[in-house]
């Protein structure tokens, strides 16, 4: 096999997901599961569509919002809008859980694959639902948003990207 070719089957060939990487898929599955099991349980087991609103204490509520837009509402779309969206959201999800298999960075990894697990369970609600169900409402505190456990992965998967740029990549980069 000449230089090249072992170039060109090095570099074409499907990568292989890493220890880290299965590691980090796994964690972002369990977020997923999580997330569909509590959507599931508000629904049927509660019922908070019918209720509207359960208290829990001065800071902390169930309350029932049908999400048809991005995040906290924005962009609100239904129809093909709908299909757009969740059309999206498969497609970044599919090349994040890429990344993810591939990963040597934890943080980095971890990131990815809460924002995947996240964005797929958001999609799972706008397929079934036809948009997304939020009901984690902490307007006690003058949080005036009532999210998911998806959207709250998501969060925290941007901010744990945000720190794997910003802050720990530069050190590998002072490092290397």
């Amino acid at each position: 096999m000449s230089d090249f070719q072992a170039k060109l089957k090095t570099h074409f060939a499907p990568p292989h997901t890493t220890p880290l990487g299965r590691q980090m898929l796994l964690i972002g599955l369990i977020g997923l599961i999580l997330d569909q099991i509590s959507k599931n349980w508000i629904l049927y087991g509660l019922q908070l569509p019918s209720l509207g609103q359960v208290k829990i204490s001065p800071i902390f509520s169930f309350s029932m919002v049908w999400n048809k837009g991005v995040s906290f509402g924005f962009f609100h779309s239904e129809g093909i809008g709908r299909w757009l969206l969740t059309l999206f959201s498969l497609v970044v999800s599919a090349f994040l859980i890429d990344w993810v298999r591939r990963t040597n960075r934890r943080i980095l990894g971890l990131g990815l694959a809460l924002v995947a697990g996240g964005a797929i369970g958001n999609a799972i609600d706008r397929i079934i639902y036809g948009g997304v169900v939020d009901f984690l409402d902490f307007s006690g505190l003058g949080f005036p948003w009532v999210f998911n456990i998806a959207d709250a992965a998501i969060n925290i998967g941007v901010a744990l990207l945000f720190i794997d740029v910003f802050f720990l990549n530069r050190e590998e980069s002072k490092q290397g």
